[in-house]
């Protein structure tokens, strides 16, 4: 049985849940999200109890993916509905003498240390805002947030002898000793 798969997702007043097919859609104040659902598990909405609630087939039990991804669909939900109603957001910190970033219309501008800036697409659903050398990344889907912050992180990640690069602000990076001159 699954620990997490067995609870039901409470839905606050301001969200709204529709299960069709085999799809749920979510609508709240910060957006609105749809996840299509596998065809193990099975989602039920309960209006009165504003509860969602996931479950398998009884001969799923003994199968291990059928298991997973009933406790998968529960927190994918869960996600979800946090998303909408309270939102997700990863702070970076761009560190190094002459680095920075800048918002250049629906585009984020990296000064990286290359000869030329490194440009990165915003997505749709995420908002970024710059201060300087720290970039606050929110939006309403927690996959994408992670997502872009991922990739903002990989162009330049942060090396341990000097600490240039982009990092996670909440990230510490573990320092190396350089070389030794001398005798």
């Amino acid at each position: 049985m699954s620990r997490i798969g067995k609870k039901p997702v409470s839905i606050p007043g301001n969200v709204k849940v529709a299960v069709a097919g085999g799809s749920l859609k979510v609508d709240g104040p910060k957006g609105s999200l749809a996840i299509n659902l596998r065809p193990e598990v099975k989602v039920e909405w309960n209006e009165g109890a504003r509860e969602v609630h996931c479950s398998i087939d009884q001969a799923d039990m003994e199968n291990r993916a059928a298991r997973a991804y009933w406790g998968m669909t529960r927190a994918l939900i869960q996600n979800m509905v946090d998303g909408v109603t309270k939102g997700y957001e990863k702070t970076m910190e761009v560190v190094g003498v002459g680095w920075g970033a800048q918002l250049v219309g629906k585009q984020l501008k990296l000064q990286l240390g290359y000869a030329s800036p490194v440009m990165m697409d915003i997505p749709a659903g995420i908002t970024v805002g710059v201060e300087k050398q720290i970039v606050k990344i929110s939006g309403a889907d927690k996959q994408a947030v992670g997502q872009f912050a991922a990739a903002m992180r990989a162009k330049r990640k942060p090396e341990p002898y000097n600490g240039k690069g982009v990092k996670y602000q909440e990230e510490t990076i573990r320092r190396k000793q350089g070389k030794q001159f001398g005798a």
